[in-house]
């Protein structure tokens, strides 16, 4: 018997005959004889007419061996039966077949580093299919080339079938990953004039190393392999090795298959110039002779193939503003081996200028239409630009609802002067619903929930609601905008919002809280562009805020004590209204708003606070940033900003700033790194002349502390800043790209400045005028009545504990001696430089920086170390 399994790999058939006939079945046959019948025995799920119309069998046919023969081939080649056979009794054909068993599960172990939901679909095996041989190698196959292509040229998949009953199986895939296979070295062979760390540094493939232990790219790669073939290449032919070429590049595997040698052999030929250079046009709107001064490189020069192509890119490129999508630039070469030089002439040949057919807009699901249609620049019927063109990319590209390397196609139209302009969209997830808790070194412990739609009902809406509550801040905000009303470019929004701040200052090493801001409002924004790129907004919010001190600790007779709080706190109480109307202009270019990589914005505002209300002011800022395309994803940002209050009205005091305190200016963390949270700009220092090392113990002391602990830091801010930053996105290879790792260094200028020197209160040495002793002054909270401390006396002996004079009456506190310093109202710039690392960690974003202060002024509270987790950055 013969089995259909045992036919594929070849093994020749043979055609079983009756038991009567004594001669074999072959020689009983006549060499042509007729089918008198066909019967199909064996099968159980498929039918016997199912069977028989594989074959070419007939009833009434005449038949041979080499019809049998062919019989037998169709039938292996259904892959339907594991056995089979013909049985001939003259004439009379008995097919016995016995089917291949049903796939009842297909199941996947030893699967580590790949999930199954990247396996699976490589799998055509599947429940209910017909198992075969041939499939399963077939998945074999598939499994083992899904491993290389993650580097692990060890992996070994073993199939394996469990029985079941009713002809089923369960198809068993035993995976052993292995370990990843890394290149553990790059061999360059007939390279003379740059060295192998030279040529190695233009490859994407690295050495496995300590260097490289972040890097996803030191795994072997087919792909990865041809293109560091290309870049060397390229890089030759850019320093002028028109001759350059690569003569073989062989990966070797070790024979533990953990490891690849790659060994390159190149032949670098000789160093070419630059001929004569010249421009063939035959567009009308091309003048050879101005192009011919546009192009960047000159006879002389050393030959340099990627400027000749960025050259031919520049070229299409001013053709597409002209209204030639389909310019064909074609750089002729002359080289002359004897001389060494290289002659180029740019032909641009004739082509017709084009008009947008259409514009299509492909595979948004969410998105209306309009809500993409209304970014082109170009619209159908107009001239093609390719600067519109550009400029649609970007701005589509900055709405954030699509992928990012979104890209425009240009397709030729019904006419040779046609062109289709067509945009495939991949919609990516609008809506964000954060709850997160964190810690963080200026708020310590927070809270954070918001939900927030981008793209609210596909219409470019933005609907947001957020709560936060931290130990210091708390806030509530609704808001909605509406980008095109009525399909017109004007925006409009608003929302509805309660801050709760709470401000603080240290002593002991501790914060404690000075004032508390309760701020409830609502504002409206309109906005419309008035070119490309500027845009104006108008504003108007109405605030009510009702600053409050801590009665417990700054009230005395009902009153703000200045003695306790400070006079520039007592004044900063009190209920007020606050209407504000505002404009801002606007100029932006960037590339991307979200990420930008080039282009630079800029902005100058103004409020106007004083249509009435309470507060009567004018309230200045500008900013100006450009980022810098360094190339190798290295992006460089210079940002700088200002801003300047203007009061008019009088001030609460005769000794006080016009400005309120909580409408003033302040500087710090995490605007200004390397300083803790308003730690730039005026303060006032309240210095103890008490010793709190021990609290416990307090002693008294004659002379100013510097101590932290011995003082209390105010920090009153200014009318007027200035900020300015240089920072440097450094890139990082795949992997730490994937796990959301974006490094940077930076360099932060600044400086608050601009109050009316406040009124300092100093408590001297408080001396006893009977005994002429330094003692502590105790006050009655209720009464205000006010005496001198005792001596702390034993309960049991009555004899005293102590020689210091800290001890008050039952009912009674200790107002400690003290001296108050005014500092940092000086416009002198503040630097700090350090380095920082954002992380889109699975429990929120996170924020690192280390900074360190290279200049401040004396007073200025610095902090080196800072981090959110949690909050936005």
């Amino acid at each position: 018997m013969l089995a259909g399994p045992a036919y594929a790999q070849g093994v020749q058939p043979r055609v079983v005959a009756a038991p009567t006939v004594p001669a074999p079945a072959a020689e009983a046959a006549p060499v042509a004889s007729t089918i008198r019948s066909i019967t199909v025995t064996g099968n159980q799920r498929l039918e016997a007419q199912t069977i028989l119309s594989y074959l070419r069998l007939r009833v009434g046919q005449p038949y041979d061996r080499s019809v049998l023969d062919q019989a037998l081939k169709d039938l292996a080649a259904t892959e339907l039966f594991k056995d089979f056979q013909i049985n001939d009794d003259g004439g009379a054909l008995t097919i016995q077949v016995v089917e291949n068993p049903v796939i009842n599960r297909v199941i996947l172990e030893g699967n580590k580093r790949l999930k199954e939901d990247k396996i699976r679909p490589e799998i055509k095996l599947a429940p209910r299919q017909i198992f075969t041989r041939s499939k399963v190698r077939a998945d074999v196959a598939r499994i083992i080339e899904l491993y290389k292509r993650q580097g692990r040229f060890a992996a070994t998949v073993e199939p394996k079938m469990v029985s079941l009953d009713q002809n089923r199986v369960d198809v068993v895939f035993e995976i052993n990953e292995g370990p990843k296979s890394k290149v553990r070295q790059i061999n360059i062979i007939g390279n003379e004039k740059f060295s192998d760390g030279d040529l190695k540094d233009e490859m994407a493939t690295k050495e496995s190393g300590l260097m490289t232990i972040l890097s996803s790219n030191t795994s072997y790669d087919p792909d990865r392999l041809a293109y560091d073939q290309q870049k060397v290449r390229l890089f030759y032919l850019s320093n002028g090795y028109a001759d350059f070429r690569v003569i073989s590049a062989v990966a070797e595997l070790t024979s533990n298959k953990q490891d690849f040698i790659i060994t390159y052999v190149v032949e670098e030929g000789e160093r070419y110039k630059f001929g004569k250079i010249d421009v063939e046009s035959e567009l009308r709107d091309f003048r050879p002779e101005t192009l011919k001064t546009l192009l960047p490189m000159k006879e002389g020069d050393w030959y340099d193939a990627k400027q000749v192509e960025d050259t031919v890119e520049s070229l299409s490129e001013t053709a597409g503003l002209f209204g030639y999508a389909f310019a064909d630039i074609n750089p002729q070469f002359r080289r002359d081996p004897e001389t060494r030089t290289m002659a180029i002439t740019f032909n641009v040949a004739e082509s017709p200028r084009t008009y947008v057919e259409r514009v299509d807009v492909n595979g948004n699901t969410l998105t209306q239409d309009k809500v993409v249609r209304r970014e082109f620049r170009l619209n159908e019927g107009d001239a093609f630009n390719s600067f519109g063109v550009k400029r649609t990319e970007n701005r589509i590209k900055s709405l954030g609802y699509f992928q990012e390397n979104l890209e425009i196609e240009r397709k030729e139209g019904s006419a040779p002067d046609r062109i289709i302009l067509e945009t495939n969209v991949e919609e990516k997830p609008t809506g964000e619903l954060s709850l997160s808790a964190g810690f963080s070194s200026i708020e310590n412990f927070l809270l954070q929930a918001s939900i927030r739609q981008r793209n609210f009902r596909g219409l470019g809406q933005q609907l947001q609601a957020s709560v936060n509550y931290s130990s210091y801040s708390k806030s509530v905000e609704l808001g909605f905008t509406e980008p095109y009303l009525f399909d017109r470019n004007i925006s409009i929004g608003g929302s509805v919002y309660r801050r709760d701040l709470n401000s603080f200052n240290f002593i002991n090493n501790n914060r404690r809280t000075t004032f508390q801001q309760v701020t409830t409002g609502a504002q409206v924004t309109v906005g419309v562009p008035l070119t490309e790129y500027l845009s104006a907004f108008g504003r108007y919010s109405l605030n009510f805020d009702d600053v409050t001190l801590d009665r417990s600790l700054y009230y005395f007779g009902g009153q703000c004590d200045p003695l306790v709080a400070g006079r520039y706190l007592c004044d900063a109480i009190g209920k007020r209204t606050t209407s504000l109307l505002g404009f801002t202009l606007s100029y932006d270019d960037r590339d991307n708003r979200i990420r930008p990589t080039r282009g630079q914005s800029a902005s100058i505002s103004q409020d106007f606070a004083g249509l009435g209300g309470s507060v009567k002011y004018v309230r200045t800022r500008a900013n100006a940033s450009k980022h810098f395309n360094l190339g190798s994803r290295f992006i460089l940002n210079v940002s700088a900003e200002g801003g300047y209050i203007y009061p008019f009205g009088s001030a609460p005091t005769a000794t006080s700033d016009k400005v309120r305190l909580t409408d003033r200016f302040f500087l710090g963390n995490p605007q200004m790194r390397g300083f803790d949270i308003r730690g730039v700009g005026p303060r006032v220092i309240r210095f103890s002349k008490v010793d709190l090392t021990d609290p416990a113990n307090p002693i008294l002391d004659t002379t100013i502390s510097n101590r932290r602990n011995s003082r209390i830091d105010d920090a009153l801010g200014g009318r007027a800043y200035y900020q300015g930053r240089v920072e440097l996105d450094i890139p990082l290879g795949t992997g730490a790209k994937e796990l959301g790792l974006r490094p940077s260094v930076f360099l932060d200028v600044g400086s608050v400045f601009g109050i009316r020197r406040p009124t300092l209160t100093t408590l001297a040495n408080f001396k006893d005028p009977n005994d002429n002793l330094t003692k502590n002054l105790c006050r009655n909270a209720t009464t205000g009545v006010q005496q001198f401390a005792t001596r702390p006396v034993d309960s049991t002996t009555g004899l005293p504990t102590s020689n210091q004079y800290t001890s008050c009456p039952t009912g009674f506190s200790s107002l400690s001696p003290f001296e108050e310093r005014f500092y940092g109202d000086s416009w002198m710039p503040r630097v700090a430089i350090g380095a920082g690392v954002n992380w889109r960690s699975p429990f929120g974003p996170f924020r690192i920086d280390f900074a360190y202060a290279l200049r401040k002024e004396e007073g200025d509270d610095t902090k080196r170390f800072s981090f959110n987790v949690g909050t936005q950055f």
